[in-house]
């Protein structure tokens, strides 16, 4: 009975883990994002900046998702095209899926 319960948890802990561990660079997007004037290449996740007006160039295959906060959560400001700029005033992060 200890054996599985023992492998009960490793499979929890694995998919634990699968679940909140964000993706590695194999899921990035093609291309380059542009935010306030720092390229990021392949990027995948979230981008948080404090800085204003947020400035947006997206060079990837992706779109990109502009948000109020800086932790890429509540309701989406802006959908940023493949290949599209903006600049939002009330941006403070970004997310590339």
């Amino acid at each position: 009975m200890r054996r599985i319960a023992s492998l009960l948890g490793s499979l929890a802990a694995a998919v634990a883990l699968t679940v909140t561990v964000p993706h590695s660079a194999a899921f990035a997007a093609n291309g380059a994002i542009m935010l306030n004037g720092t390229v990021h290449q392949q990027p995948s996740g979230c981008y948080p900046s404090d800085r204003r007006p947020f400035q947006v160039n997206n060079r990837t295959d992706e779109i990109a998702l502009v948000f109020a906060s800086r932790d890429c959560s509540g309701p989406v400001l802006q959908v940023v095209a493949q290949g599209e700029p903006t600049v939002s005033e009330q941006g403070r992060s970004l997310y590339i899926p």
